[in-house]
């Protein structure tokens, strides 16, 4: 059954079976607190997911700052995390 398929009332089995090899990724996201400052950027006209979109507009009104700056320093850290490799 597919994620999409499941629904609230089906019941998950999870079973004890050994994983494998398994690779511990380090968190380079920044909190939603650090994605708050300012910093100057060009305009781009860009689809995103409302459940995303409703996320980012709660963090950004807790901050007192603005959804897309939040989402520009997202997409910001996540480019300089790449681009250090």
């Amino acid at each position: 059954m597919s994620a999409k398929t499941r629904n609230a009332e089906t019941k998950i089995k999870y079973t004890d079976e050994p994983l494998g090899k398994v690779q511990v990724v380090s968190d380079f996201l920044p909190s939603p607190a650090e994605l708050a400052f300012r910093e100057e950027g060009v305009k781009v006209t860009l689809a995103l997911s409302k459940k995303s979109i409703e996320f980012f507009k709660s963090e950004a009104a807790r901050h007192h700052t603005q959804y897309q700056r939040m989402i520009r320093r997202l997409i910001d850290a996540y480019v300089d995390a790449r681009a250090s490799r």
